[in-house]
Order: C-alpha cells, then structure tokens, then sequence
C-alpha cells in the first residue's frame, strides 16, 4: 500500500493508512476499526469493497448485501492475476452508460408517415444508433416535435432515421435540432454464490480469450488450498502447485484445464505488485464510483486479468527457481516471490527520466518507489515539471497536499516518493524538455540513461521526448488519459515503431465562416470569444513590442518592421481609463444585407439549417452581462498597455450611463461569405483583412478607424495603398518612444481574478444572444475555451499499472514484439484491450535493410585531428555507401545541394562541417554537443532518389 512508510512497519495497516488517507481530502470523513466483519458493521454502508478476503467470507458478505440493497465489489491480485467481481443488486439504474456528451444534429426535413423519417443535414452524420431516444427543438412547422417526449428511433442511414407515426403531425417548413436524451438502464446482478456457479466474465484481452473461464475455477481452487493448509501456495514450490491443479480439477470435474496457466497462478500465490494493484485498484474503485452515483456501465460481473508475458522470456523455469523466489524479509519480498531476486536487482540499478510530474508522473513515481525502480546504489529517477502545484490537482495528483500548493511539482512529488521509499534515489528539475534545454538535458544525460516515461500533457512535447529516445535509443513508455479513456504505449529500440510513426487525427476545427457569420452552439462564440482575446490583447502588444525593437542593417540586410495596419491603430489610440467603454461584441451586419425573408438560387429559405439568423443588442449599463463585457474588455486592455484598472463596477457603470453609444448603421456593398471555399476564393482581400480586423476588436472609438464587419468583409482600410503610405508616416519611429512598451496577455483560464474568463464568458455569451444561442455558465465556458482535459484519479492508476508491467518487461530485455502489450481502456462502457506494438517500418536501399531506429556513423574528427570538410564528407558516402548526396541539411539549415550556386560551392567545399553549420544557422555549435545530425537527400548508382537514414556526425 502506497500509504505505509517504513516507520509503520509492526503496526496495525488500516490504523497507519488512516492519517495520510484523511491528508488527501479534509471533506472526507475516514475511520478505521479493528472489529471482525458482523452484519452489524456492514448494514450502514452503501457499498462494501473486499479485498484479500477468503471465499467463505465473500460469501456470507455477499449474501447480506444482495439482500438489504449493498452494492458489493470484490478485488484480489497474486502476482501477474487479478480478479474483480461487482454485484449492485437486483435492478441497478445506470442514468448514463458511457459519458459522452449527447449527440445532437440540425434536421434538413421530416416527413409525414408511419413511420416519419427524419434527415439530417449533410455536413456530418447524426452518430445515432438504433434504440437511441432523442427530441426536438426549434422544428418549424410540424410543431408538434417541439417538446414532445424522448422518442425511440430506427438508424435508416448516416444521415436519416425513423421516429414513429408523424402522419397526423403538421407539415415541416424549416429548421429543428435533435438531440440524444440518455435513458436509464437497468441491470440485474446475480448475488457472489449464484455467480460463482454461473459466472458472466468480462474479456479484456482477446488474445487470452479462453484463459477467464479456466482462471475462474482456479480461483476457487487456490482459496480451498489456502483453507486446508493455512497459508498460500510457496513461490515455484512444484508439490503446492500440482496440488492446486488437482484441486482445480474438483472444482470443474471435466473441464479442459490449461494447467501451465493453474501452476503458474499457484506459483505466484503471494506475489505482491503494486502496477498489478494500481490496475485492479482502479478498476476497483471506478466500480465503487459507478455503484453510488449510477453514472456509467458496470462491470457484469467477474474481470479476470493476468500479464504473464512478464515473466521471463526464455529459461524460465532456470531463472526463476524456489531459491531465488523465496522470501528474504525485504520489503520487495512480493516481487522477488514473482520474479526472483536477480530482477530485483536490475530494477534497483536502472537510471529512468520521468518528463512530468501531474498526474501519471505521480502515479509514475509511486510505481516506481514501489518496485524499488533507481533503489540501488547505481540506480537513480529524475523528474522534470516546470509547473507548480495549484489547488485544483489535489483531486488526481495525490503525492501533493494542500500546504504543497505553489510549490514546484518536480520537488514535493520527489521528496513525497523518497518519504515512501528512503532507498530511492530520486533527484528534480523545474526545467522543460525542450531545444532550449539540450545544455541540461544532454548527450551525457541521455546517454546514461536506462528509459524514460512520459508524464505529459500535449502532443508537441510528446513528439519531442519521442524524437530523443529514437536518437538515443531509449526506450520510452508512452501514456494518456482522457477522463474515463486511457492508453498504454510502448517503444522498444529496434523492435516497434515510435510514437510519431502514427497520429492521431487532427481535432475537428470550426470553419472560419461559421466563426465569424454563421456560429449555431456556444462551442462556436467561445471559440470566436478566444479567438477575440488573442486579437485584442495578444497579437496588438507583441506587434508593437516588435516595431518598437525593430532595426536595420540585421545580418546584412533590412529587416522589415511589421505590418502597419496591425499596430496602427494601437500606436495611434490613446490609452483611456479603464472604464472607457468598448462596444459590444459587435453588432451583426448579416440581416441587413440577408433579410430573414431571403431565398438562394434554389428556392430555399437562406436562414436555413445550421444558419440562424441574428439580431442586434442595444447597450445596456444596466444589463449585468453588458457590465461584465466591458469591465473585463477595459482591464484587459489597461493591463496590455501597463495602466491602473478599476474593479469599482458601480463607477464604472455610473460613468457608462454618460456614454453616447451612436446607432448603428449598417455599410453598403458587404459581401457574406457562406463557405471557408467561398472565403478562400477572395485571398487577395482575406490577406489585407487576416490580422487586421482582429487588431482592431474594440477600438472602434479609441482609435476612430473603421474595421472590417463582424459579420462579413468590409472594404479593409489597409486596401488602400494611399492610406497605408499615410498611416505608415503618421507613427512614431521607436526612437521616439524611448522606453515605452506594450505588455501582451497570455490566456490563462485558473485564475479567477485576472478578467480572462470574465471577458471569454461575457463576449461569448453575448454573441449567443445574438444568434439565440443558449447561453453556457462560467463552468462550462472553462471548461470549452480553456480545452480542459478531463482527468480522474481512477483511469490514471489504472493506466499507470499498465505501464509499469512494460517496465518490467524492458528491464529483462525482452526481444520478442508479441511480448509488449499496447492497452486501451475506457473504464466508463467499460473496456480494456490489448494489442502487439506494430513492429517499426523496414526501408531498404541497395541490400541494406533499415529502420528508424538505425543512422550512419561518421566520425568527424580525422586521425590527424582536423575535422571533415564538405568535400570529404561527400567523398566518404560516395565511397563508402555509394550514394550521391544531392542535399545536405541540419536543422532547417541548408548545408549544401546540387543547385547551390557555384561560387558558394567552392567555398564551402574545404571549410570544416561544423563550420558550415555554424555560418548558415548563425549559431555557434555548444561545447555541450557531442553529434551533429544530419539530414540526407541521395541518388544511388542508377541516378534514382533513395530514402536512406540520418547521419550522427560526431564532433568530440
């Protein structure tokens, strides 16, 4: 258990457990008891949970829960096994059996009949199923759907489906939303005896499909051992394990047995490994989750799990004899029962970077206490967060506390674990993996390194960390969480692809017209309320910060300051008070020149489908929401331009009820864009428009210059040559403005008193109004716009375990592909599953065969001493390889190519590699760099291109 220390050694479990589970959460009330199991003691609680508990106590236990409404669940590990049974009573309610959001869809048309078929519009398929039950909103003339009743449905296709007898319904005109309504499910569990006897089992590994059935009786057979002798099977004691067969023969008399599988799970009979505890833990306590609140499918009703390809791959029964399985009073004693004593020792000895220390990273770093990972005197763990601690991790992180918030994450996750275990050896870093941190994380630290585990939370670093561990061939254990969903991957050097061989696909983006003309959700104005914000108070400082730090005569030439429309009308406003009033998010332009009445070439309504047609706002001090907009909207802008605001709301709307807000008035000749294809077509004015508009945001008054419409393309000042001559002269050159700069605003959703949220809500919301959106509260805009990645300590233990079986697997050098195990999980349908890593991709030039994994060696530095030049560099591929380099490249740094000028040519010819490379990227090669990689473009002896790997060019 990963709450007990070394000092706890001797007392009672649950009495030691108890003070550091109460440190977790101060709202939950923990106690502990010494008392034996009684009914008494079981009848208050909603759900029981047993774990290493003997058959006959699961069974009088689960026959009194099933009897007074207790949900039970039942956990065991030994060794490599698991075994989870849930048992929620006789008609258990799931109100949502997978925790998606409800689908919903625009509707094109619905007819008359019986049944009436509804089709969707064709931009994306509904997503239904049959059986799925929806209702209707905003149907425009067969009424009668507005409101009505969830109604089951028939998938007929991908864009339509039946909804029952519409015959005497009122004719459709336009228009309508269907939305998915989850409907309650209702289970029925057998009780622990009735399910013993005819167990429902849960595959989570398809490859093992017939092993659940055997590990069943087998289980069985291990607690009738256990009551007859009063102990467990000994570890790789032959006479114990053929007992348990035997004995499992009694349990299921003619059954075939798979007895290599019954020894093995009789072997490992006090096996103790903490990834297995974490992988059924959490599964475990997902279940408890499920039991109390109804929210996802349970499990129905017994998971059997097992990881045997753990054990060693070859000379098993060598490896792990009686003598190096047998207990030595360590507390590893469990591990060594499953894997003898010399793994043990190879755990100790291994050096591993962990890149985060969130969420995984603490699940990661437990884990690794646990299994004594760097406990050796050669062994060590280094972790790596740039983050500190805030409040709202206490809920998944659980190495942190609440006097650790602020803190680095990187220390207290290090001094938490080295608490756990004092033989670890664990070191922390607050630096971010990254190219400007190759001077501390560097050949020498990589190269001493055993692997690394990835504990992060984006994509870019992912690839990053990915890139490293394939130069320096390392291997790397990849893992993810998504709220319920989860994944596992593992890199082996040499023998599986890497992370960047696959992507995932692109997130779904919102197309530009739908943004700005035609918005339907509030995904849509709180993706236009971001995008505002980066306009407003981003993009503005930072062009202004570059023009007043701009230069001449850099490298050579003359570097171009930015744009001026970008900056102009920030340089040319002038900073007002806080309280000066923006506008409101702008007033909609479309229904002046697209009247709701207006029909297209075909007849049909142009207000139609997922186009909703706008109304103006009239400003309102008074309204809350308008308060809101322009409090946040004038803090922010003070903040970019480093001026005092005011939080005084009652000042400022004091001063807003003196404001004249002119009418609005619509331009002439603005042209609607229906399409981002149709947008695309007018790139010349999209280009002049592009960052213009967006700078300008809400200095309509305070700078006096016009702006492109909200809503459509307006005739864009900076169109004008003249005008741009004008303004380009009228602003200050940055030697007139000594010492001033502007200050850009990073979005960041946490802090509640920075107006960042105040100003997504406000702005996002009133464009809902707009369009007649239905508005979101502050929670779920934060949760839309801030791209918060929904995270639970249940999916993350679980996860966890996985990886660090693979762990074990790495540590042995296991060489056979088919031993790694990819995992998938969603804990909420539920689901796990299993796959072999794809082997890595096999390329070929002349008869050498290679992979990503694989690279040229050249040495740079000459038996002399002098380093390589360009022509000797070329000469060796000619000679050595046969290959003809047509391009040299390092970085995006063009070294050399067949087209290069020849004047150019000749004189890099005879100039040192590194020299080269230093002059082209204007960057001096560190001292801390041992290699240099090169990118290669070749021809082979028949003049044809080849692909061929990269080339490590030492240096020192």
């Amino acid at each position: 258990m990963f709450y007990l220390r070394e000092e706890d050694v001797g007392q009672n479990r649950a009495e030691a457990t108890l003070p550091r589970l109460a440190e977790l959460n101060a709202y939950v009330a923990v106690s502990s008891t010494r008392q034996p199991l009684s009914q008494d003691l079981l009848a208050p609680f909603q759900v029981v949970v047993l774990t290493n508990s003997s058959l006959e106590e699961q069974l009088w236990v689960g026959d009194f829960c099933h009897s007074h409404g207790i949900k039970l669940v039942v956990a065991d590990t030994r060794g490599l096994f698991g075994q989870l049974f849930c048992d929620f009573g006789d008609d258990m309610v799931v109100t949502d059996t997978n925790g998606e959001q409800p689908l919903s869809a625009m509707v094109s048309m619905v007819t008359k009949g019986c049944p009436g078929e509804v089709t969707c519009l064709d931009e994306a398929r509904h997503g239904f199923e049959t059986g799925d039950f929806v209702t209707f909103t905003e149907v425009e003339g067969m009424e009668e759907l507005n409101g009505c009743g969830p109604v089951e449905i028939r998938v007929l296709g991908p864009y339509t489906f039946s909804i029952g007898d519409t015959s005497g319904f009122g004719d459709y005109v336009r228009g309508g939303i269907v939305t998915q309504v989850k409907m309650p499910k209702h289970i029925r569990f057998k009780r622990l005896r009735e399910a013993l006897a005819e167990p429902e089992l849960m595959i989570t590994d398809f490859g093992k499909a017939e092993r659940p059935p055997i590990m069943h009786w087998g289980w069985q057979a291990l607690h009738r051992f256990i009551r007859q002798h009063g102990r467990p099977p000994r570890p790789r004691h032959q006479g114990d394990a053929a007992e348990v067969v035997a004995l499992t023969r009694e349990v299921a008399p003619g059954a075939e047995l798979d007895q290599d599988l019954l020894r093995e799970l009789a072997f490992q009979a006090t096996g103790d490994l903490a990834p297995v505890n974490a992988f059924i833990g959490g599964l475990a306590a997902q279940e408890v989750m499920k039991a109390v609140s109804g929210k996802f499918t349970p499990i129905t009703q017994w998971l059997y799990f097992d990881a045997l390809e753990c054990l060693p791959e070859e000379n098993k029964e060598t490896v792990l004899s009686e003598e190096q399985c047998r207990p030595r009073n360590s507390r590893y004693d469990g591990q060594i029962a499953v894997f003898g004593a010399e793994l043990q020792a190879k755990l100790g000895a291994q050096k591993y970077f962990v890149v985060g220390a969130g969420a995984i990273g603490c699940e990661l770093l437990k884990n690794f206490a646990m299994v004594g990972l760097g406990c050796g005197p050669e062994g060590c763990v280094t972790v790596t967060d740039m983050d500190t601690i805030e409040k709202s991790n206490l809920n998944r992180q659980f190495l942190f506390r609440p006097w650790d918030v602020t803190k680095l994450k990187s220390e207290r996750a290090a001094a938490a674990v080295r608490e756990m275990n004092p033989a670890l050896q664990v070191s922390s870093r607050p630096d971010r993996v990254g190219p400007d941190t190759e001077r501390v994380y560097d050949d020498d630290f990589f190269e001493a390194l055993d692997g690394v585990a990835n504990a992060l939370d984006n994509v870019d670093a992912r690839l990053y960390m990915d890139r490293r561990c394939v130069y320096y061939r390392k291997p790397l254990l990849e893992s993810g969480t998504l709220g319920t969903k989860g994944n596992v991957q593992v890199v082996i050097p040499f023998l599986s692809e890497s992370y960047s061989s696959s992507q995932d696909p692109p997130e779904k983006a919102i197309p530009i017209c739908t943004l700005k003309n035609f918005p339907n959700a509030i995904e849509h104005t709180l993706q236009w309320a971001r995008d505002e914000f980066e306009g407003l108070f981003k993009q503005p400082a930072e062009n202004v910060n570059q023009y007043l730090t701009w230069v001449s005569g850099v490298g050579g030439g003359t570097q171009q300051p930015p744009c001026t429309p970008p900056i102009a009308p920030t340089l040319h406003g002038t900073p007002r008070t806080p309280c000066m009033a923006p506008t409101l998010p702008g007033t909609p332009r479309t229904p002046y020149i697209a009247p709701i009445s207006l029909k297209t070439n075909s007849g049909t309504l142009f207000w139609s489908g997922p186009k909703r047609c706008p109304h103006p706002l009239v400003f309102d001090p008074d309204n809350p929401l308008h308060l809101d907009y322009v409090m946040a909207a004038a803090n922010l802008f003070a903040q970019s331009y480093g001026i005092g605001g005011s939080r005084d709301r009652g000042a400022v709307a004091e001063l807003l009820r003196h404001v004249r807000v002119p009418p609005f008035a619509p331009k002439a000749g603005v042209r609607i864009h229906v399409s981002d294809q149709e947008l695309q077509s007018t790139t010349t004015v999209g280009a002049t428009v592009g960052g213009f508009g967006a700078t300008y945001g809400c200095w309509r008054y305070l700078g006096g210059l016009e702006k492109r419409g909200e809503y459509g393309v307006e005739a864009p000042m900076g169109a004008d040559d003249g005008r741009l001559e004008e303004l380009k002269a009228s602003l200050p050159s940055p030697e007139e403005l000594p010492g001033f700069r502007m200050f850009p605003i990073d979005f960041e959703k946490d802090d509640d008193t920075n107006f960042h949220m105040d100003f997504i809500v406000a702005a996002s919301n009133l464009r809902a109004e707009n369009y007649d959106i239905p508005p979101a509260d502050r929670h779920k805009s934060k949760l839309i716009a801030g791209k918060i990645i929904p995270a639970i300590a249940t999916t993350t233990g679980a996860v966890v375990g996985l990886a660090c079986l693979e762990l074990y697997k790495l540590v042995q050098g296991h060489r056979r592909l088919g031993s790694y195990k990819n995992a998938f999980l969603n804990l909420a349908l539920p689901f796990v599953g299993f796959s072999e890593p794809l082997a890595c991709p096999r390329n070929k030039y002349y008869e050498v065969e290679w992979t990503l994994w694989d690279r040229f060696e050249v040495q740079g530095l000459q038996p002399d001493g002098q380093e390589m030049t360009l022509r000797q560099f070329l000469a060796y591929f000619k000679k050595e390889h046969r290959l003809e380099i047509t391009m040299l490249s390092q970085g995006v740094s063009m070294l050399y190519s067949f087209f290069m000028p020849a004047a150019k040519l000749r004189e890099r010819h005879d100039q040192p590699m590194t020299e080269i490379v230093a002059r082209v990227s204007k960057k001096k090669v560190g001292r801390h760099v041992k290699a240099l990689v090169f990118e290669l473009c070749c021809n082979d002896d028949t003049d044809a291109d080849i692909e061929v790997p990269y080339v490590r060019y030492t240096i020192r």
